[in-house]
């Protein structure tokens, strides 16, 4: 058996009227979105962090720093890519992710379906192998007065050959 190793991510935007939110790829309606440098997706951005850690090749903010102007609007899809690239370099391959997202609203139910293959397709893996889930945080703290968005994430890698 190769080498497997377990990454754990999380990642946190405050949430701004009027601005687009962008979660697994998918454009979701809603009177407010993430703000942040990029796309501000926080569900990629904790897949990174996963993935990143589990290959022990830092954080996110290591590679796409946010003074950075090559980042900037970005699609955090495209990041994954790099990602996914950067753990192929050193001979990883990734097992499976699972992920959380904190939320009030909106509902993300009926999106996770196209957040999949978004994610899928991006880091080169099956549907089967991405779990989203999703939770309220009972309308406390920031998350429940809806000024902010939470995803957590975990994943498995194992070597594809030896270094």
């Amino acid at each position: 058996m190769g080498k497997i190793k377990v990454g754990f991510g999380f990642d946190v935007h405050q949430l701004k009227e009027q601005h687009p939110f962008v979660l697994g790829g998918v454009n979701l309606e809603h009177h407010a979105g993430a703000f942040g440098h990029s796309d501000a997706d926080v569900l990629l951005h904790a897949i990174c962090d996963a993935l990143l850690g589990a290959a022990n090749l830092r954080d996110i903010g290591f590679h796409f720093s946010n003074t950075d102007a090559r980042w900037k609007g970005i699609s955090s899809l495209v990041l994954l890519q790099h990602v996914v690239e950067l753990l192929k370099e050193k001979n990883w391959e990734i097992g499976n992710i699972d992920a959380m997202v904190c939320l009030e609203a909106p509902k993300i139910n009926p999106h996770i379906p196209a957040m999949k293959i978004n994610i899928a397709k991006a880091a080169g893996i099956s549907e089967e192998d991405i779990s989203i889930k999703a939770t309220t945080n009972e309308q406390l703290g920031f998350i429940g007065r809806e000024e902010g968005v939470v995803a957590y994430a975990v994943c498995l890698i194992e070597r594809t050959e030896l270094n």
